[in-house]
């Protein structure tokens, strides 16, 4: 048995701590909303973000940093994209030296454009060297929290702590890959919300299995292309991180950000549909992010482009459907 923290009371985060509980573990689960915390140590279920799922007698619900992460042997990271760097500003002072920090967050830093390791990286250099794994793939908390099979990849330039993580994560449906390219698996995870909010607006718009499945192609062509300029392996957009990622995000109920894309298609503005949503789109933040990404490196996106525009409200998504569909013909193989 490890003691381990999980930052982060969202359905994911609860749904690792239930899955690290279950596996014989001591996991502090840390959440910044008080009285969220309250209801779980008396209802012991998150009632809020994972209604169903009991809480194992070893996962302790806690709202203070210093109780979560002081005998931790791992951290594992379960925040929205921009609450990351925050709540590790806060968390600095009380990691324990040279633990692993598990990132579990799917997006990109505005204003900085910085994947989420490397905002890790960033806050935890003055509490010394700590190992940072990426885990990252197909993966909706509620099935995961059932015990449902879920095949993720771990990826570190640290390849001691990505086996540890491996080993301590792993169990019957639980399975776990090991990869090194660390680029490429956070850019899966962080692009492929792009795709999945067109992936709703086409199929508000009832454009048919035809062109969601050109759509789900040609993102993952675009998803490749910002990877590799970046120095991501255009393998490991082929892979969990992905193409798996991405055709779960794309047609699963459970996504978010396709659900943002199906109610755009409906006719509501963005402000309207985040207004009615419980948890995070990392999405639409991270079409600007990616369109910035793309203008640095040179690199055409124009799935992306027409999701801006949707997003922004300059546009509306039958028009930018057309304006795909309209762009000059080109090689399949041609850079955009």
């Amino acid at each position: 048995m490890h003691t381990i923290a999980v930052l982060g009371a969202g359905g994911w985060g609860t749904a690792l701590a239930v899955h690290l509980g279950r596996s014989g573990h001591d996991v502090r689960l840390w959440g910044r909303d008080a009285a969220l915390i309250a209801r779980m140590r008396e209802m012991r279920e998150n009632t809020d973000y994972l209604p169903g799922i009991a809480l194992p007698p070893c996962v302790t619900p806690c709202v203070a940093l210093d109780e979560t992460l002081g005998e931790a042997s791992m951290v594992v990271v379960a925040v929205p994209s921009h609450g990351l760097r925050h709540t590790l500003a806060r968390a600095v002072t009380h990691l324990p030296a040279a633990v692993p920090i598990v990132s579990t967050v799917k997006g990109l830093e505005e204003h900085t454009l910085l994947r989420m390791s490397e905002v890790i990286a960033q806050e935890v250099a003055t509490a010394g060297p700590h190992p940072i794994v990426v885990l990252s793939g197909p993966s909706f908390a509620s099935e995961f929290a059932r015990g449902l099979p879920t095949l993720v990849v771990v990826a570190s330039t640290d390849r001691v702590a990505a086996h540890q993580v491996q080993h301590e994560f792993r169990n019957r449906g639980f399975r776990l890959y090991l990869a090194h390219d660390v680029i490429g698996v956070e850019l899966g995870g962080a692009l492929k919300n792009i795709i999945a909010i067109a992936a709703g607006v086409v199929e508000s718009l009832g454009l048919g299995h035809n062109a969601m499945a050109a759509l789900i192609t040609r993102g993952l062509a675009e998803m490749s292309r910002l990877a590799t300029a970046m120095g991501g392996c255009a393998e490991t957009l082929a892979g969990l991180s992905g193409l798996g990622d991405l055709v779960l995000t794309c047609t699963g109920q459970q996504s978010r950000n396709r659900h943002v894309g199906l109610e755009l298609g409906r006719g509501k503005s963005l402000s309207e549909v985040l207004g009615g949503m419980k948890m995070v789109a990392e999405g639409v933040r991270t079409t600007r992010v990616a369109l910035q990404l793309g203008a640095r490196h040179g690199i055409e996106l124009p799935i992306t482009a027409q999701m801006a525009e949707v997003l922004d409200g300059r546009k509306s998504p039958r028009d930018a459907v057309e304006d795909l569909m309209l762009r000059p013909p080109r090689a399949e193989s041609d850079g955009a």
